[in-house]
């Protein structure tokens, strides 16, 4: 199956000036969940969970990885912004599963000359991989609600979540 690669930058300033038009601030002040997800375009978080703009913080990287400013985030919008509960999300044929970190940093490194300061970040198996963030998360002091927090792999073929407890 072809799919389009999408609209181009032009188009997508286009249809923000038609949203802008038609809209309608979010009615929310907080939100009680965050979710934790990979950037693949092919995860609709708003539409796999029934949320609608305003009901969730969406905090997205490649792979959906704990990193250090995840965790910021997650520390700001429990102490701040009233979130209660966690989720993380992955991906079955996620390009982070058995990305090697040097050879990507290798390649950069040849291609331009300086090596990066950070870390892909890849796995070599996505529920072990996702097992150790849920774990990270439950001993983190600074957010409490990471020992709640929930994992769970989206299937891209079938559309359906598996939990991954820790």
């Amino acid at each position: 199956m072809h799919t389009s690669p999408g609209p181009s930058l032009p188009e997508m300033l286009t249809a923000a000036g038609r949203h802008a038009a038609s809209f309608t601030p979010a009615t929310c002040d907080h939100a009680r969940v965050a979710v934790v997800a990979c950037m693949d375009r092919r995860l609709d978080l708003m539409s796999l969970f029934g949320l609608e703009a305003g009901q969730a913080y969406i905090i997205r990287n490649a792979g959906g990885l704990v990193t250090d400013d995840v965790r910021r985030s997650l520390a700001i919008a429990q102490r701040l912004l009233g979130v209660e509960e966690i989720v993380l999300v992955r991906h079955t044929g996620c390009g982070m599963l058995g990305l090697a970190d040097d050879v990507l940093l290798d390649g950069l490194e040849q291609e331009t000359g300086a090596r990066p300061t950070w870390r892909p970040g890849g796995f070599p198996d996505l529920e072990a991989q996702l097992g150790r963030c849920l774990r990270a998360l439950a001993q983190d002091p600074h957010i409490p609600a990471g020992v709640a927090a929930r994992g769970f792999v989206y299937d891209l073929a079938t559309g359906q979540l598996h939990e991954v407890h820790r």
